[in-house]
């Protein structure tokens, strides 16, 4: 089954919650956490969603190395620079998944078209 969400006048996080929910088949009486839900989700009009020059800025995201001193942090512009909105979106659902070993696995049926 696929699902359509359209990201279009939409903040980031509502479109993330949407996609997580459906992407873990919270939606489906045949619900089980320890299975995948054979859906796909797309999300289109991804560059027009709805934010403020604040959250644009102020919105950190971590990334650790490994090594002492090796943590280092991108605000939302920044990502959106160098990587454009699908890298965005991909950090805001894989944070509402949950960590087990399912979640590269849903990460794969997920498909963000700017």
């Amino acid at each position: 089954m696929e699902h359509t969400i359209d990201a279009q006048g939409i903040s980031l996080g509502r479109v993330a919650t949407k996609a997580a929910v459906l992407l873990m088949g919270k939606n489906t009486p045949a619900f089980e956490k320890n299975t995948v839900a054979p859906v796909k989700v797309k999300i289109i009009n991804a560059s027009q969603i709805k934010h403020t020059a604040k959250k644009l800025k102020e919105t950190l995201h971590e990334r650790y190395s490994g090594h002492p001193g090796g943590l280092k942090f991108r605000s939302n512009e920044q990502i959106i620079e160098q990587k454009g909105y699908t890298e965005l979106f991909k950090l805001a659902v894989y944070g509402m998944l949950p960590p087990n070993k399912l979640r590269p696995i849903m990460m794969k049926n997920l498909i963000i078209t700017e």
